[in-house]
């Protein structure tokens, strides 16, 4: 993403500079650096309060029990992920209460440790690669930086995004779900295959 950033900045800066010429393009830079530093303070107010209250909300155990909700849910999605199950519950539980910060220390600690089980380091397991799919979907319950996005773009209604948001969410969970399930049964079914033939034939032997 690095590359893709700073090809596009390099782009930009040529074109406008070849087709409005140098006085152009530093009077953009200098305009587009002061508007990100307004956004960056209307957006302030908003994170803080919307922090401040998921923040109360988990420390009256919300998050918590969203966790044990999800329970059976990680079991299935994850049947091999052992310890690791707890920090992806509490992944999952900050996403959906809108607490993107929170989730990614909680998403990180699940990877350490679903690679501690990995018998082939640096090689991504299917738990991995169902984590990465079902966390980038990102099922939100209250889309908390959206709102504040909207509310410092001066929209009328901020919150109005909040049902569209949730079934855009929920629909592209379940895809990833459901995709992420198929091609593991479809990775599997070789083995199981190989696995059914291989008994079969210590059966004839004997």
């Amino acid at each position: 993403m690095a590359w893709v950033f700073g090809l596009m900045l390099v782009v930009g800066l040529l074109w406008i500079t070849v087709t409005q010429g140098g006085d152009a393009a530093t009077a953009s830079m200098m305009a587009g650096a002061g508007e990100a530093v307004t956004l960056c303070l209307e957006l302030a107010g908003a994170y803080l309060l919307f922090m401040g209250v998921l923040g109360v909300a988990r420390r009256a155990g919300l998050m918590e029990t969203l966790s044990r909700a999800l329970t059976g849910a990680i079991g299935w999605l994850f049947p091999r992920a052992g310890k690791a199950s707890g920090a992806i519950a509490l992944c999952f539980s900050a996403n959906m209460l809108g607490m993107g910060n929170a989730a990614t220390p909680f998403g990180l600690e699940a990877m350490r440790l679903l690679d501690e089980q990995n018998p082939h380091r640096g090689v991504a397991t299917d738990e991995m690669c169902i984590l990465i799919a079902v966390n980038g979907s990102a099922l939100q319950l209250l889309p908390t930086g959206l709102i504040a996005l909207r509310q410092a773009a001066g929209s009328a209604a901020p919150a109005s995004v909040v049902l569209p948001s949730l079934v855009a969410s929920a629909v592209s969970t379940l895809v990833a779900v459901l995709l992420c399930r198929l091609l593991t049964r479809r990775r599997e079914a070789p083995v199981r295959s190989v696995g059914r033939r291989s008994a079969g034939c210590a059966g004839g032997e004997r």
